[in-house]
């Protein structure tokens, strides 16, 4: 008996993190949102938090920590203890930052990425007040009436301002780039007329569209999607390299063991496959998108790679 004792005492010594792993989680988990409430991020983040919790039967707790273009919550998130006790949703600003800002408060490699989990398209919408029909006839009319229209933004740093900045150099149009403190505030913004255009996502916009109150020039992807049937691809609309979808992954601070990145991944796996998850998801046009840690970190590093030569095409900065 005393040998046995022994060689499990031993056994414990050497294997502390699997041993912790298999306990995890044990308290309540904190779900960093890092943008405000009532946009996609904190819709689909929402989701996923309530699912999880389901999941794991702790807390899943969702907490919003906005600002500068998302970088505010997810620099909060990688410096929390890496006890597997802190997530974080992320979107294309992680994979935009590192170029757009020439000072960044954190490092992609200060977080450890669990999974990716949700792929959202992009339309481009106008208020009905818009005598434009199409993305080209948006142009023709940004061009005869130079500086007269503006563009909502959620913020530098997001994806659809760099994308609005992109289109407006590549188009060669001379149109007012107006940020807010979220796509959500600029989605509200379009809606009461104080700026004529916003690429947002068709789980914030779907809704108005469905309603009349927004009109859809382009879904920002290469094929149409299944949801809004009559609205032209970016290709169709004569802009093709104009593709632009929302992203999320999930992350936590770098240093956590691997075996409850491990089990965070697999949990994730199993939500984003379940028939429940995926009809949350598609009520809000998301796509579910399950993903490696190996995968996940090849994917923002392709992602890095390609906003950056967005951001030095539109020669935006954010300080």
């Amino acid at each position: 008996m005393k040998i046995r004792a022994f060689v499990a005492a031993l056994l414990l010594l050497a294997c502390p993190a699997v041993l912790w792993a298999q306990a995890y989680p044990v308290k309540p988990i904190r779900f960093i949102l890092p943008f405000p409430p009532g946009g996609g991020t904190d819709i689909l983040g929402r989701v996923l938090a309530q699912e999880l919790s389901k999941a794991i039967g702790q807390p899943v707790v969702p907490e919003n920590r906005p600002g500068a273009g998302g970088n505010v919550g997810i620099e909060y998130a990688s410096r929390q203890a890496p006890d597997g006790y802190t997530i974080v949703i992320c979107s294309n600003t992680l994979a935009i930052s590192p170029s757009l800002y020439s000072k960044l408060n954190y490092k992609q490699s200060d977080l450890a990425l669990i999974t990716r989990v949700a792929s959202i398209p992009n339309f481009m919408v106008v208020h009905p007040s818009v005598p434009a029909k199409s993305v080209k006839e948006l142009v023709a009319l940004a061009r005869k009436h130079p500086g007269k229209l503006n563009f909502g933004t959620g913020g530098a740093g997001t994806s659809n301002d760099l994308a609005a900045r992109y289109f407006s150099s590549e188009s060669k149009l001379d149109i007012e780039i107006v940020p807010h403190k979220g796509v959500n505030q600029a989605t509200i913004a379009l809606l009461g007329g104080q700026v004529d255009v916003v690429i947002v996502g068709v789980a914030t916009s779907g809704p108005h569209v469905k309603a009349g109150k927004l009109r859809p020039l382009a879904v920002l992807t290469p094929e149409r999607v299944a949801a809004f049937p009559d609205v032209l691809s970016a290709g169709e609309a004569g802009f093709p390299w104009l593709t632009v979808d929302t992203w999320y992954v999930m992350a936590t601070p770098a240093a956590t063991p691997r075996e409850i990145v491990g089990r965070l991944n697999a949990e994730f796996a199993k939500i984003l496959s379940a028939p429940d998850t995926r009809r949350q998801f598609d009520t809000l046009g998301a796509v579910p998108v399950s993903s490696t840690p190996e995968e996940t970190a090849r994917f923002i590093q392709s992602e890095t790679e390609r906003w950056g030569e967005v951001v030095r095409a539109s020669g935006a900065r954010a300080d």
